[in-house]
This record gives C-alpha cells, structure tokens and sequence, in this order.
C-alpha cells in the first residue's frame, strides 16, 4: 500500500550561520535538553528540524557537556518521532483491514467474494498484479481461480503441483514466502509450464501467504511486481492479514466468527497505541534511576537488578566470552541490542573495546522503547566497569607474570597451580597472539608510553577474554581462549581492531595456530609464540600494518610461517570442497583440474588429453568454479590450487600400499 509521510509545515529554526534567532525557533531551553525536541514533537516538525537545536547550541558556544546532552535528547527524540510515525502507518493499515472486513462481511456470491479479495490486495500492497489460486483436493494441486491487473492467458490458468512454483510450495508448506527475482530464486522447483505463465506475465517479485481454515489450506493468496522490489516485513504481515479475512470470507459459515475476531485484533491494536506513553514514561523512570546508580557508585549487577525490575524481566550482565558470539558482535557493530531466540543481547562497550553484555532472559517479544532501555543499562554499565578498571591493574600483572612463566619454560605443574587461581584454563584450546604498534614516536619517552598503553589494553582485553597478557619484544604477547567455530585468523583481526581501538593507533597481530594443553610441554607456548612473531613479521613485510592474521591465512605462505606444517589442512582448505564432491559423486573434476592446468589452461587441448568433448570439459570446470568461488582461476587462486593439487597427488602416492 502507497506510504504518505506528511510533514508538519513548522516554520524552520535558524542555521549556524544565520546572525540571529528566529522567535519562532526551538532554542534549547537552560534547564533541560530535551525541552527544545519536545516542542518539536508537539507540533510534528520535519526530521530536519531536530538538528537546529543542536547547530544553535554550537553557534553560541554551549559546553561540550550541553551539546552532548543535546545530541543525546535528539537521537532519543528521533526514535520517539519515528516510532509515532510507525503507529500513525499502522494506524492506516489497520483502517484498511478493517474496511475490508467491512466490505467482505456484506457480500454472498463467491465469485464477488473472490473478486473483491484480490482486488483489495493489489490495492494495499500497490502491486501490479494480484491473484488467488484455490486447493483441487482430487487433483492434488492448486489452480489459479481469480486474478487482478493480470493480461496474459496463459498465466490465468495455471494449475500448480504441491511443492512446485512458489505457490505450491507455499500451498504445500502453509508458510509465507517472497522472493525479490522469481526466476534467480533457486529455493523453488521452477517447472516449464509454470515459468512459462510467469514469464508471459512479466512477473518478478512475488509474495504469497496461505489461506488458512483451522489447519488446512485451502488456497494461496499472491501480490507481485512486474520489477525486482523487496517487500518489506510489515507488507508480508498485512497481507497475512488480509489473506486471514479473505479465507473468512471464503467460508460463509465462519464469516461472522472471523469478522468478531477481527475486530478483537482492531481493539488490541488500539489498546497498544494508547499504551505507548506509559511505555515512555517507564523508560524515564529507568533513566533517572540509572544515573543514580552510577552517581553512588552501584556495581554492575545493580544496574542488572533495576533494569529487571523495569523490564519485568531477567537481565544479567555477563563476560564477553559468555555471551552468544554473534549475536554480540552484531549488537557492537549496530550500537543496537540485538535478539538471540527468546534472550536480547546488548553489548557493554567503551571506545569500541568489548567489556561484556547485558542479557534480557526469556524476553522475546520487547518493546522498542524498552529495547533503548536495555541499551542505556549497557552505556552505565559500561562506565562502571571503567572506574573500576584501575584496580584490576594488580591481577593484570600477576597474569602478566603467568604468561611470562609459560614462555619461559617453567614448571608446568606450579603454572597450573597459578592459573587455576586466575581462573585460567591452561587445558582449553588457545591460540599465542604476538602484538605491536605501528605508529611512529618522536622519542624514547613517548615511544614507552605507547608500548604502556598497548600493554594495558592487551592485559585489559586478556582479563575480559580470560586469557593472559604480557609485555615482550617491544610489543604484547596475549593467550587467548578460542570459542568454539573461532578461528585463529578471526581472533587475530578482531584483537587487532580492538587494540588499535583501544590506543588510537595500528596495531599488527599475528596468531599462532590453535594449541591445547599449555602445560603438556614446557616449550609449548614459547613453539607457539615463536610462529605468531613470524606472521607478526609477514604482516609488516607485506605492507599490511594494523591488521591481524594467523599462518592459515596466507595460503601456501602458511606452510612456512607455520611451526608445524600443517599440508593436509592446506589441502582442505583449498580444494577439499572438490575432492568432496569426487568422493561423493564418482565424478573427476580433480582430474580435469590436473589435465586443465598441465594444459596451459586451454580447454581444447585439455579434452584432447582426457579424449572428452570440449563442452564436458566447460561442464566440469563450471562445477569446479561453483565449488571453489568466481575467482579460482586467478593468478593467485590458481597457484595455491596447482600446488594443492600437488601434495594431494604426493599424499595419496605416500598413502598407497607397497606393492609385493
């Protein structure tokens, strides 16, 4: 359905450059930052007004603290104005549904009945096209019965097989689907009749929700586009809902039961508008109980036990290491709290480095005022975990003195000991980052300060992780534990980013490869430091300073970088996706790699040397290009492959049983 966005006509506030201020401009009030936004949320402004404000303050020379509390009020002003602008697009939405009920409810014949189904469709989705296809319970399939905006005749009597087409599959799987390029979408089973309608039509984006009676489909309802269009989660919603009337009406002996329940579901929505200011009003009440935590000096679970009380839920602050992995990456990277199945995570960050998350337990269905909620409680408790960091700089010494220890070769079982004391698995799986500072100094003393602070965001971070820091060689060397699915390569580039963040300078890191059981061997962590120094020094030696990577990354160049060479994992890594897929299918895509590379490359005299048809050689090269990415034959790619290829072949000869 079209979206209209109307502004408010509000007069606009003077510019920064403008010599005076305009009586009718929002000038931020002395006493508090959010009286100039809440003017404008009174009288509707245009988003661009709330930037005046803030323009205004710096023209006259606020403080920094006040242009800080002015963007702050904003940013909160702006989610408050588009969640009001959502409420009045779902206010309309529900109007329509709920003429639609209206209409429907007065109507017998089934063919009008059918009619006016998709013709309201089309119309609240602004869709070229609409149409509506019916069960055939003795066929076994669904058939296009009524459609709308329609012009080929072909398309308008399709008949589709359960599973097959989008239709069918929505038919046979009572789901919703939506694909942005039918024909690019291999998620279908396209078949010739059905593409063939399609493509008579002209259609390319489609959506289609079922029409459920209890838990039997009865027919599927569609809208699409005659060009690629992605639509929206809130459009796939309405047509659900649409499609839930339309089977109402569908069955004339349900229709007044579905029309009550309808309206039901229009009073809900109401209740839920009217609800929202109390939802706002909650969410101050936690503001200024928030700031009085931190003006106290509250810990961290203080803040946990207010924002449960608010929320009237469970909320926990956790470590960085106990926290769903991606889920709190992304809640980092967005500045957002972000879900995870029935929990939000919203990470606890300071300058870009990770302290921890705040976890809302069992809590799935969170408002989003409530959500902004939970990410203040982060922002506190990111501050709190800050103050408090200067008395964690003993532990970080003592685990600085741990690391030392295991580098220098002492006795494993007083290391054990000790590590067990700073809650340190030496048994886990870790992997020995060797870090330094790229950034020039001008002198001896401000080049100590920087190794300083480096060492004290690498024992900070360890601490976080529970893992060990040390200063060594100039740099730091950290122990960290590696997550499950982690990899050595992704530990290095996000400690890399992390530290960097952490000092405002580059920072290279380079990784060892995973090792277990720290304290099995003397030598194991001084092996495994020895080889992150190594890809230290190929960083910078390839220009790359400020990065982070670990030997796996750098392709057949790990084998050397490597203390251990690891040419079985090269293979995989490389071309194991293909010697999979000959495992499986009986097929000789390797071999055809072997003749096309020994080949020159050159097709035609590859299926002179395998005495195949040239195009079976395109056939089998296009496999290989599906299993091993677009850029397998570039000049880089197809080294590390030939060489693959290489020791493979060597492996297998080394494999092969003597012959008596």
């Amino acid at each position: 359905m079209p979206r209209d966005h109307p502004q408010s006509a509000a007069p606009p506030l003077s510019g920064a450059g403008a010599p005076g201020r305009r009586p009718d401009a929002a000038a931020p009030a002395p006493g508090s930052a959010e009286t100039p936004f809440l003017e404008l949320l009174a009288r509707g402004a245009s988003a661009d007004a709330y930037e005046q404000p803030v323009l205004l303050a710096r023209a006259e020379g606020l403080p920094a603290e006040r242009i800080a509390a002015l963007q702050q009020a904003k940013a909160l002003a702006l989610r408050v104005r588009a969640e009001l602008e959502g409420r009045r697009r779902r206010e309309a939405e529900l109007s329509a549904l709920f003429e639609t009920a209206h209409d429907l409810a007065g109507l017998r014949d089934l063919d009008a009945v059918l009619q006016a189904i998709v013709q309201r469709a089309r119309s609240l989705l602004g869709t070229d096209v609409a149409y509506l296809s019916l069960n055939d319970p003795a066929r076994g399939d669904t058939y296009m019965r009524v459609t709308e905006g329609s012009v080929a005749a072909r398309f308008q009597q399709l008949r589709l097989g359960m599973g097959e087409g989008l239709g069918g599959l929505v038919a046979q799987t009572a789901r919703p689907y939506v694909t942005d390029d039918y024909f690019r979408d291999d998620r279908f089973r396209h078949t010739r009749s059905i593409d063939t309608g399609v493509q008579d039509e002209g259609l390319v984006a489609i959506v289609g929700v079922p029409l459920m009676l209890g838990h039997h489909v009865i027919g599927v309802l569609f809208a699409a586009d005659r060009r690629a269009r992605v639509f929206e989660r809130e459009q796939i919603a309405l047509l659900g809902s649409f499609a839930a009337l339309a089977a109402a009406a569908i069955d004339t002996a349900n229709l007044l039961a579905e029309t009550r329940s309808a309206l039901a579901g229009l009073e809900r929505a109401n209740e839920i508008i009217r609800d929202r200011s109390a939802v706002i009003e909650r969410a101050s009440d936690v503001h200024d109980r928030l700031a009085e935590l931190v003006l106290r000096g509250g810990g961290t679970h203080d803040v946990a036990a207010a924002v449960s009380e608010v929320l009237d839920g469970t909320v926990e602050f956790t470590e960085a290491a106990a926290a769903p992995a991606g889920a709190l990456e992304s809640s980092r990277a967005e500045g957002h709290a972000v879900r995870h199945r029935d929990d939000w995570i919203a990470a606890v960050t300071a300058g870009g480095e990770l302290l921890g998350a705040l976890v809302l337990r069992g809590h799935p269905g969170l408002d989003p005022v409530d959500q902004r909620t939970l990410e203040r409680a982060a922002m506190v408790t990111s501050l709190l975990l800050l103050a408090r960091r200067s008395a964690a700089e003993a532990e970080h010494r003592v685990r600085g003195e741990l690391l030392d220890d295991l580098l220098d070769a002492r006795d494993p079982r007083l290391l054990r000991d000790r590590a067990a004391r700073l809650r340190a698995d030496l048994d886990a799986t870790h992997a020995v980052l060797a870090a330094r500072l790229e950034g020039g100094a001008d002198d001896a003393d401000q080049e100590a300060d920087a190794r300083r602070r480096l060492w004290a965001a690498a024992s900070h971070l360890a601490a976080t992780r529970q893992g060990l820091a040390a200063a060594r060689d100039g740099g730091a060397v950290l122990l960290l534990p590696l997550a499950p699915g982690d990899t050595a390569t992704e530990l290095a580039r996000r400690t890399a980013r992390d530290l960097g963040t952490a000092v405002h300078e580059p920072v290279t890191v380079g990784a060892s490869a995973p090792v277990g059981h720290l304290t099995a061997h003397s030598d194991t962590v001084a092996s495994a430091y020895a080889e992150a120094r190594r890809c230290l020094e190929a960083l910078r030696l390839l220009g790359r300073p400020g990065d982070g990577s670990a030997a796996e990354d750098f392709g057949f160049l790990g084998l050397l970088l490597a203390g251990e060479r690891d040419i079985e994992g090269f293979v995989d890594r490389t071309i194991g996706q293909v010697v999979a897929y000959d495992e499986r299918r009986g097929t000789e895509l390797l071999r055809t790699l072997d003749a096309y590379f020994a080949c020159g490359m050159s097709p035609a005299r590859t299926k002179d040397e395998l005495h195949v048809h040239v195009n079976t050689v395109a056939q089998r090269l296009e496999r290989v290009g599906r299993l091993l990415g677009e850029d397998w034959q570039s000049p880089a790619r197809a080294l590390e492959i030939q060489l693959a290829l290489r020791l493979h072949r060597l492996s297998a000869v080394t494999a092969r049983p003597a012959r008596h």
